[in-house]
């Protein structure tokens, strides 16, 4: 298990990031699972144990779901329980042997996570840290791709190699 947890309000991030909206604009099933996949890659990019959680407490008689996606745990909370009350008892849970950080722009949410020992981080400022891990992992793959194919002998078959160092030799 990893050292550090962060606990992802799903709907705040859905309707804080601007490509999120307007995928949920046309189908919110679509929008959850983007965000799924954007947390997965931040969960492996930064090495942390990631819980996203969405709101189930306006769905008559829905039972608390948890299931895992891409090593992330989702939760889905049971009716008459938000997620920001999910997200407490958690941070409150695990606060107390782990480093824990609640994604979340609720203003009386972040005020009571911080009562819980963790710490926040806003829908933008996740949403910023998402773009920097992808404009670093690009960074890393281009400069991956410099580095072994752009030499002229690694692109050459092993026949042709052998008979430009015989050549090179005659000289």
């Amino acid at each position: 298990m990893k050292d550090e947890f962060l606990l992802v309000d799903g709907y705040n991030m859905v309707f804080a990031w601007d490509k999120l909206k307007d995928i949920a604009e046309e189908n919110l099933e679509d929008a959850r699972d983007e965000l799924l996949e954007i947390m997965s890659n931040y969960q492996g990019y930064k090495n942390i144990e990631v819980i996203v959680v969405f709101d189930g407490h306006k769905v008559k008689g829905s039972v608390r779901k948890i299931h895992n996606y891409n090593n992330i745990e989702v939760v889905f909370t049971k009716e008459k329980e938000t997620a920001d009350n999910y997200i407490e008892k958690v941070a409150h849970i695990i606060g107390k042997s782990y480093k824990v950080r609640v994604a979340t722009s609720d203003a009386l949410e972040q005020t009571i996570i911080f009562s819980k020992g963790a710490t926040r981080i806003s829908a933008r400022e996740l949403d910023l840290e998402v773009k920097m891990m992808k404009e670093e992992i690009q960074k890393d793959y281009i400069d991956n791709q410099v580095m072994t194919t752009n030499s002229l002998i690694s692109n050459l078959d092993p026949a042709v190699e052998r008979l430009m160092q015989k050549l090179r030799r005659q000289k």
